[in-house]
């Protein structure tokens, strides 16, 4: 299903467009999630972190194979025929709906595209029995973390999960209710 919001950017007129990833747009999400990455954490944590993660995460196999599995969705936005961000949500063992990765082109971000990818993973989580929204973040991105609390996120929890390789996720669990 495609939907279409229109917001001003920069002082233009924009048209969001929100559809699902298909095998035909993995390298382009792949290679979204490189730029964002290599502007958002250097600092954060190491670039052999960054590049694991990356490889762990967006190899376009591990990408395709999750396209085909039952509770997992990836979704686009799509800007001017451009790939500005996209997100991808699991419904989790506690019967809520995580938000695993959204990230938005770091020339488009603050423009609403961010809202638009949380919008559409709500509706899915209540179409799907979901009560509340959770996603992890990085402790020390500040940026993100301000940006979900003013999508009504509320630090849950700290964790730090070890991902192999001699790296850790030191992350916030954020949750938001949908009811």
């Amino acid at each position: 299903m495609v939907f279409g919001l229109r917001r001003k950017h920069s002082g233009v007129l924009m048209e969001v467009l929100i559809s699902p990833v298909t095998p035909a747009d993995i390298g382009f999400v792949a290679a979204l999630a490189r730029v964002v990455w290599q502007q958002t954490y250097p600092g954060i944590i190491s670039q052999q972190q960054i590049e694991f993660m990356l490889e762990q995460r967006y190899d376009p196999s591990r990408i395709l194979e999750e396209l085909t599995m039952p509770g997992i969705w990836w979704d686009q936005a799509i800007v001017d025929g451009e790939l500005a961000g996209f997100s991808s949500c699991l419904i989790t063992a506690a019967g809520e709906m995580k938000i695993d990765k959204i990230y938005v082109d770091p020339r488009r971000q603050r423009s609403g595209i961010g809202a638009r990818l949380i919008d559409q993973v709500s509706g899915r989580a209540l179409a799907n029995g979901c009560r509340t929204l959770i996603l992890a973040v990085n402790k020390s991105n500040e940026r993100a973390i301000a940006a979900y609390r003013k999508h009504g996120f509320a630090v849950r929890e700290a964790v730090c999960v070890d991902i192999g390789n001699g790296f850790v996720m030191d992350d916030f669990i954020m949750a938001r209710s949908l009811l």
